[in-house]
């Protein structure tokens, strides 16, 4: 009985999911799909002669220069596109401190996509990793095969917690012979993946996903907390109303988003950056909170109040907060220092 209604649940999760994206896909993001990978998928056939009214970003240059006269290139589009979701399920994207986790969005994320596909009668296959290949579905199309992957992505429970994206690109590079368009969706904590970054990109039309919360770019005065890294399970006690540590720690997450784009440009590969920032009512919880606060009297008291209603989701059992690389590789180093 328990099973049937787990499945119950399951099941309406993943409608919910579908009905939520399917006004994007059929709408705000009709059309978008299709031109974005226009020619993504055309084999060249031939030359011919320039033509009035040829696009003129077809003219073969070389073609050209040897006849004297302009001459474009033919192509034939293929049946078909084949679209590769690679999505990270390690420990640092259950982290999230706006209305959803960074693993949810990754769904929805995925979700749009795979039905973005399925309308343009494209095929969509999932691998999620962590540092090691979690699950691996094959390109298929149609809605229930999509649905099948919403599921999996929803309820599935990887074992590993760290991040391997040179693990993820490597398996992809084996198992998908045919060149693909690849959404790799991850909040890219992780290091030493630039050599497989660059041989997936030239197989394949890769777009990275990169998925950050806000509280990874600056961090707020919440007075003293235990913070614990979530792929190492290291922890960490640090004042964060100092005010060179909420600095020293922007100064970082700067730099590191600087370098990811960097490499993102020195590869040649589309990244889009989605950042999860708290809603307005949101803040409404908050000024709430503080009136509450105010109401309860006490320094202590309101501070700890304050920390609750700042801390947001990163409270997890045991009162621990989790945070992912960029604090802790700062209080790493200023464990160094001392």
């Amino acid at each position: 009985m328990s099973e049937q209604l787990e499945l119950k649940e399951i099941l309406k999760e993943v409608r919910r999911i579908e009905i939520l994206t399917s006004n994007l896909v059929n709408n705000v993001f009709a059309g978008e799909y299709e031109s974005a990978f226009k020619g993504r998928g055309m084999d060249f056939d031939e030359v011919r002669e320039y033509q009035p009214g040829d696009d003129i970003r077809m003219i073969d240059w070389n073609v050209t220069a040897r006849a004297g006269q302009m001459y474009v290139k033919k192509f034939v589009e293929e049946r078909e596109l084949t679209v590769m979701l690679l999505v990270d399920a390690s420990s640092s994207l259950n982290f999230g401190t706006a209305q959803r986790t960074k693993s949810t969005i990754a769904t929805y994320i995925c979700a749009l996509l795979a039905f973005s596909a399925i309308k343009n009668n494209d095929k969509v296959g999932l691998v999620i990793f962590t540092n090691r290949i979690e699950c691996s579905i094959p390109p298929k199309k149609g809605r229930k095969h999509v649905l099948a992957l919403i599921r999996d992505l929803l309820y599935f429970q990887p074992q590993n917690r760290r991040t391997d994206l040179n693990c993820a690109l490597e398996y992809l590079s084996r198992a998908i012979k045919r060149r693909s368009v690849v959404f790799l969706i991850s909040d890219f904590h992780t290091q030493g993946y630039e050599s497989a970054l660059r041989i997936a990109s030239k197989r394949h039309d890769l777009i990275a996903v990169n998925i950050i919360d806000e509280r990874e770019l600056e961090f707020p005065d919440v007075g003293l907390i235990e913070l614990e890294d979530a792929e190492t399970g290291a922890r960490i006690i640090v004042d964060t109303h100092r005010a060179d540590i909420q600095k020293r720690f922007a100064e970082i997450a700067r730099q590191q988003q600087t370098e990811q784009r960097e490499l993102f440009r020195e590869t040649e590969i589309n990244a889009i950056n989605i950042v999860l920032r708290r809603g307005a009512s949101e803040g409404g919880r908050r000024k709430a909170e503080g009136g509450r606060r105010k109401a309860e009297g006490g320094r202590r008291k309101a501070e700890g109040g304050r920390r609750k209603a700042e801390g947001g989701k990163w409270k997890v059992e045991g009162g621990i907060k989790i945070y992912s690389k960029p604090l802790m590789d700062f209080f790493h180093e200023r464990a160094r220092r001392k």
